[in-house]
Formats: C-alpha cells, structure tokens, sequence
C-alpha cells in the first residue's frame, strides 16, 4: 500500500470510528500530511492555509482560489493524486465546504459549529509516521544539522542576534529547509529567556541558537550554544547537567512506554543532576511531526510510544538547553541532527553503554 493510501485508509477508519460522513482539514500541518507534503501555505507562519481538503466516503475534494490552483496542480501535484478541485475566483464570496458538506455529518481538524473537532485525534495520525515518512524525516534531519553547523561556525563576537539568526536561516533555507522557528540569545539573553526572539543585542562571549526546519511539510528541531573562550565552571556544570537529562529522556523514549512515564523519568533526572525545579520552567518536547511538536509531554500523558515516531526533546537548565530530534527504531533510537565533528558529552546509559549528547563549542 502507498503512503498516500495508508492515510486515505486511516482517515476512512477515523470517520468510521466516529460515526462520521466526511473530514474536513483545514490546518496547514493536516494538509501536508493528507497530501504526502504538499504546501496549501502562502504565509509560512499561518495555522490555516489557503486551501482545503474533504474527504467523504465518495470522494476526495480540493477546495481553494484561482490565485492557488495552478501551483497546486502543476507544482505540487494534487490533481494527479486524485484530488478533484473545487477552484472559485479570489473575490467571490461562496462557500464551497459549505456546499460540500451540507447534510454530511462532519469531523474537523480545527474546532468550527459546524463539524465534529477533530484536532486531536488528527494530532495522533500525524504522529504516527509511515517509514516513507521517517525517511523523509532522516533527509531533514541532515539538512538542519548542516546548516545549523555551518551557520554557528560563522558567528563572531559584534554581531547582533539579527545577523545571527540571518545566518542561520541562509544556511537552513538554501538547502531547502524553512526555517519557522528562529530563535538567538546571546550572553545574559540565554539565562534570560527560554523562547528568545532575535534582539540587537551584540554577541560578546555565548551565544544559543535554536532551528525548526520544515520540508515537505515535516519539522525537525536543533539547538546548539557556542561560547568565546573557556567556559566557566559554573555553566560546564549546567551543560552536563542538562545533557544527563537528555540522554535519560532519549533513552527512555522506548516502544510501549507512556509519555507521562518519559516525562517522570526526566523530572527524576532533574533531581538526579541536582537542578530539582528547573523542569517547570519549560516544556520538555515530544513527538514532532507535521508540526514542531505534534503534542507536548506532561506528567498525565497517556499517549505509546511506537516504533517509527520522530521525537524531539529539549530539556533546559536556566543558561543551557539541548536538543536534537531522534526517529524511534525497533531495536534503538538514531538521531537525526546529528552533527558530524561536533564535539559531544558521553552520558552512562542507564541499560549500559553510552548515549553521546552535543556539547557547548568552545571556541578558544
């Protein structure tokens, strides 16, 4: 069966389940999925995108504007697939899902009067990723990490975070990753800020840098923290300790496990490493898909782990964080943002050996 198969079947399963006649999707992420990585997007930033998909027991439809049609059939492909388009002029007013869908019981991947919401159990269907997905996954992966590793190699102490983050989106968007989270802090802004926008600030000595890349629809996640000359004793303590976290999360992150129990085994971690509190003051990641995180973790999560999902964790104490995005395996887990030469922290793991996590670069 073909990826794009696999999810018709899935989403026939979901209205089935629910008693259901048709699935409307109108978020930019369940239209990615839907459609094997088509963009419906001309904001990158919108949760929304300017076309929509219903699919019913007896069709699959295409809804969107004359200024979007053409790149969606020429460029993207979706008329091949078997989408049938349902085009109107730009300035026309009719509404198209409406006419559709009327007297259709109706799910929805976003919550409208009109249908059943949906959103969560589409949350779960993105995350549960087709191996043709996870190799996708493991080609994003290596974009970000180069670019990612090109980008910090090139910051100088002077530039502002503006440069910065310019850099890093060069390097991102150039291989053909959009880079739709960017976040620089530098010196005090680190300790300052667990989500740091870009800000004038001029780098003096530290400086974290943090990538969401998105390709065909998949986002994958990175940080890394370069440091001018030798790092103080006080911060090496917090990277180690905030790697240890890591590891545990990675390691624990098996088939079968709950995310709440992952979640309470790094609330130990934080005890363990003597950092008790800091988990409260940032969430923690959790399965990444068509959105950064598809849900975030909590101590009361009852969602498996499976064996084909795509994680990314990003454990943080106050001044240091790291993160990578893994993809679960049947027999261990593989980082995918991996970055080669990259000077790393070699963690015990608890069923033996050693998980290696990303270290800060000093650059002396």
């Amino acid at each position: 069966m073909s990826e794009f198969d696999e999810k018709q079947e899935r989403i026939h399963g979901l209205l089935a389940a629910h008693g259901l006649e048709a699935l409307l999707l109108r978020r930019v992420s369940s239209f990615a999925w839907a459609t094997c990585g088509a963009a419906s997007y001309v904001n990158s930033a919108t949760t929304e995108g300017s076309a929509a998909l219903v699919v019913s027991r007896s069709g699959r439809h295409l809804i969107t504007s004359n200024v979007e049609a053409t790149r969606l059939d020429q460029e993207e492909g979706l008329r091949a697939q078997g989408w049938e388009f349902h085009v109107a002029p730009w300035h026309e007013t009719r509404d198209a899902v409406a006419e559709l869908t009327r007297g259709l019981r109706l799910g929805t991947d976003l919550p409208c009067p009109e249908g059943l919401d949906l959103s969560g159990e589409m949350t779960r269907l993105r995350a549960s990723l087709t191996p043709e997905e996870g190799e996708r996954f493991a080609s994003l992966g290596g974009l970000c990490a180069q670019a990612m590793d090109s980008a910090i190699r090139q910051v100088r102490p002077g530039q502002t975070e503006h440069e910065i983050a310019a850099c890093l989106a060069r390097e991102a968007e150039w291989r053909g990753a959009q880079a739709i989270v960017n976040l620089i802090a530098t010196d005090e802004r680190v300790f300052k800020f667990r989500h740091p926008l870009p800000a004038d600030r001029k780098l003096e000595r530290y400086a974290m840098l943090v990538l969401c890349g998105r390709k065909g629809g998949l986002v994958c996640s990175i940080t890394r923290l370069v440091h001018f000359g030798s790092l103080p004793d006080d911060l090496r303590r917090k990277a180690e300790a905030v790697a240890q976290v890591d590891a545990a999360l990675i390691e624990a992150t098996r088939p079968g496990r709950s995310l709440g129990e992952i979640f309470r085994m790094a609330v130990a971690a934080y005890a363990r490493v003597g950092f008790a509190d800091e988990w409260k003051l940032h969430h923690q990641g959790g399965p990444a898909g068509y959105e950064p995180r598809e849900m975030l973790a909590r101590p009361d999560s009852t969602e498996l782990v499976a064996a084909g999902q795509a994680f990314a964790w990003n454990p943080s104490i106050t001044g240091t964080k790291s993160e990578d995005t893994i993809l679960v395996g049947e027999s261990g887990n593989t980082v995918l943002t991996q970055i080669s030469g990259w000077p790393l922290l070699e963690i015990p793991a608890e069923a033996g050996g050693k998980l290696a996590r990303p270290a800060v670069l000093e650059i002396l």
